[in-house]
């Protein structure tokens, strides 16, 4: 029962002029013990009705109701606390300078959280990063760095080097920075003026076929650009080599041969080599040599068309396509079965 309510089967109090505590009562003389001190005084007898709860309470000498409630208006007393030396009361609770117990947390001690806030936070290897890898791993993740960084540093001077004008580096050293940027990392600017491309060049391609009977026969012209397009066409993610591989080995061939296709350089004969493996490839990939044939030469064609201009333009231009015809060349035989060997 809480100590609030009153117990209907005790006695009511005397309320009135009478009754301790009541509003008419005269002041009490300094001298004069209180009543209720007189009542705390008494000692208690056993056939006397029980008032009510809190009386019940204050005179069970603890100070606290069942539950462990306090009394009514009334604070347990410091000395009727168990205090432990630090301050604290049981419970891990701090203790007032009045001895109440204030609604702080239980103390921390050592940097770990002590009661039911939580587990202990252990302080040591980070839970993620190079840093929470073993030592080993630590050691391979910083050299794979270190030249992942080497390499691209490289890779940037090349490419300057190539770009940059004439200089007294590229005078020494323009082998080495041809060898590196060409064929994959060639750099140009005809997307843009003053010279932008306004021709639609295909490439095309057939194939000397050896039978397995020891004759020959000539295939019909694959137009590998053809392919190349549809296989971009309604594609999201169309594949690098789609895009640009025999675009750009063919420019890359058209760059470094003069107009009867003789090879100005080590360029032109590495050109040739880079365009002759890419066809092979592709006749492969198609089939072209059918069962029981090899391929025994290759040659390559341009068809070259010019873009027409809009409507709204004056300007004439042909629509009849220009082809340029390449030479025949000899597969090895390390490239007839459609790769390198």
């Amino acid at each position: 029962m809480d100590a609030y309510d009153e117990d209907a089967s005790a006695p009511r109090r005397r309320r009135g002029p009478g009754a301790p505590g009541g509003p008419d009562r005269p002041p009490a003389d300094p001298g004069e013990a209180s009543p209720a001190a007189a009542a705390d005084a008494a000692p208690p007898q056993p056939d006397a009705p029980a008032t009510d709860d809190a009386a019940d309470a204050l005179a069970s000498g603890d100070g606290s109701v069942s539950g462990d409630r306090p009394a009514l208006g009334d604070e347990p007393a410091p000395g009727d606390r168990s205090v432990s030396g630090d301050g604290f009361a049981s419970g891990d609770r701090p203790v007032s300078g009045d001895g109440s117990a204030s609604g702080s947390p239980a103390p921390v001690s050592g940097g770990a959280v002590s009661g039911g806030f939580g587990a202990p936070v252990a302080e040591g290897r980070p839970s993620s990063g190079v840093a929470a890898l073993s030592l080993p791993y630590q050691v391979g993740a910083a050299l794979a760095l270190a030249v992942v960084a080497v390499v691209a540093c490289v890779h940037l001077g090349m490419v300057f080097l190539h770009v940059a004008p004439s200089n007294t580096l590229t005078k020494q050293h323009g082998k080495a920075v041809d060898e590196w940027i060409y064929p994959e990392f060639e750099q140009n600017w005809k997307l843009f003026a003053p010279n932008p491309l306004q021709q639609n060049i295909a490439v095309q391609v057939r194939a000397e076929v050896r039978t397995a009977d020891g004759g020959s026969r000539t295939t019909r012209w694959y137009d590998l650009s053809a392919e190349d397009g549809r296989a971009i066409d309604g594609n999201l993610l169309p594949s690098h080599t789609q895009q640009n591989e025999l675009r750009r080995a063919f420019d890359f061939y058209g760059s470094s041969h003069d107009a009867v296709n003789r090879p100005m350089g080590l360029r032109g004969a590495l050109a040739e080599q880079y365009l002759r493996r890419i066809v092979v490839l592709r006749l492969a990939r198609d089939h072209a040599a059918g069962s029981g044939a090899v391929l025994a030469r290759v040659q390559v064609r341009s068809r070259i068309t010019s873009v027409p201009p809009p409507r709204w333009s004056g300007e004439k231009v042909s629509d009849k396509p220009v082809y340029r015809l390449l030479p025949w060349w000899t597969v090895p035989a390390g490239e007839a079965a459609g790769g390198v060997r």
